[in-house]
């Protein structure tokens, strides 16, 4: 492995936590830069976190953001980015980039998010953008013009060489929830085989400036998620990530994870779960070994009005600023934070910046959400290093118990 990643390296320690005995503390060397873990990665889908510059994503506490490889191919494809110079100049970013390989817009394009299969209720889905998925790959139309495009594990692997992320992704399909099992092991079979395609892929050529992850699929069935699993352990990838559909519910997911990450327990490589954000579910995950996690939520709430809380500050773990009780509300953002100009901002005044429609609101919102989740994962990384055995459990209490 040190052949194929040399500037790279991932190191991690059991902690001391009675509540996590799982979790692990590592560090992230990359050529752009060191990550401890756990951490969030942020979404920066189209070469942007929305409602953030990328000169203040560092002043927040940002050192790792993921891009989309799908989207950026797209517009305003690999070919004018690395002729920009790569993602990190094009965007301006100092830190680690990751993208992605486009595995989930195959899924999504396919058959929505997981929460609208199961709103549906039924196995009739919108295939207006998917075209196809074969052996060789996926084929579709650009939701941009409809232009046709096809998407094969050595394709993903040549755009994002071209993006020029450290960190980079097999192509995979992820399976929809609805599907039988007997779809999902053909699946989980093919994504095996375009994992090892990515890998030569990614080998010829290799310039030693990015990292490969392999993709966990499987679905919701626990013996193909360790068919997954053993499938590509002996293969040289870097890194491993947990994908496709994790169940209808928040206990199968859990389920899920937590059978995954078993599977992995003794792995030396930097374990990702791929779409994850909620504090609940991160929670979780890092009690279960997982390192790092993204999710575009944080952000998304944000742009609609909502700041995240310690569930133990208001009982829903989040404030909808939109709602009239803030209209009159001269109450700091955040009081404990009073050293980010963001946080001086009353209630009240961002109350009326969201009415008003105002982007300054998106904003200021956004980059809040940014900073309280950098803030967690600091707190969680303290308090597993922490000689106390209840510290994590006590940071558990005050982010999930109302």
């Amino acid at each position: 492995m040190n052949e194929l990643y040399p500037h790279f390296s991932f190191s991690s320690i059991p902690t001391k936590s009675k509540s996590a005995p799982r979790a692990r503390l590592g560090k992230l060397s990359t050529p752009h830069g060191v990550i401890e873990t756990p951490n969030f990665i942020f979404c920066a889908t189209k070469a942007s976190v929305k409602g953030v510059a990328s000169h203040h994503l560092k002043a927040l506490g940002t050192n790792i953001i993921l891009a989309n490889t799908y989207h950026l191919m797209l517009a305003p494809g690999a070919d004018l980015i690395e002729k920009m110079g790569g993602l990190h100049k094009f965007m301006g970013f100092e830190g680690v980039l990751l993208t992605d390989s486009g595995g989930y817009q195959i899924f999504a394009m396919g058959h929505g998010s997981v929460s609208e299969e199961i709103k549906r209720k039924s196995k009739h889905f919108s295939r207006a953008s998917l075209i196809k998925i074969t052996e060789e790959g996926a084929l579709f139309r650009s939701y941009l013009n409809g232009q046709k495009f096809f998407l094969a594990p050595e394709t993903s692997i040549a755009i994002q060489k071209k993006l020029g992320a450290d960190l980079i992704v097999q192509l995979d399909e992820c399976t929809p929830y609805h599907v039988s099992k007997s779809y999902t092991e053909r699946s989980t079979k093919m994504s095996l085989r375009w994992g090892r395609r990515s890998l030569q892929a990614f080998t010829a050529g290799n310039d030693h400036r990015q990292a490969l992850y392999r993709v966990i699929q499987g679905g919701i069935y626990p013996e193909l998620r360790k068919m997954s699993v053993r499938g590509s352990e002996e293969e040289p990838f870097f890194g491993t990530a947990l994908g496709g559909s994790l169940g209808k519910d928040k206990h199968q997911m859990h389920d899920i994870i937590a059978y995954t990450t078993e599977q992995l327990r003794n792995s030396t490589q930097p374990i990702h779960l791929l779409g994850i954000g909620d504090v609940e579910d991160i929670f979780l995950g890092v009690k279960e070994g997982i390192d790092t996690f993204d999710c575009v939520k944080p952000t998304r709430m944000a742009r609609h009005g909502s700041i995240i809380v310690p569930k133990s500050v208001h009982e829903r773990g989040f404030i909808n600023l939109k709602n009239a009780q803030y209209r009159s509300d001269p109450t700091p953002l955040d009081e404990t934070k009073k050293d980010f100009p963001i946080c001086r901002y009353s209630r009240g005044y961002l109350h009326h910046l969201l009415k008003a429609r105002e982007i300054a609101a998106a904003e200021i919102l956004t980059q809040y959400n940014v900073l309280q989740m950098n803030q967690l994962f600091h707190s969680i990384r303290v308090a597993l290093k922490n000689d106390s055995p209840e510290a994590f459990a006590a940071l558990e209490k005050k982010w999930l118990k109302p």
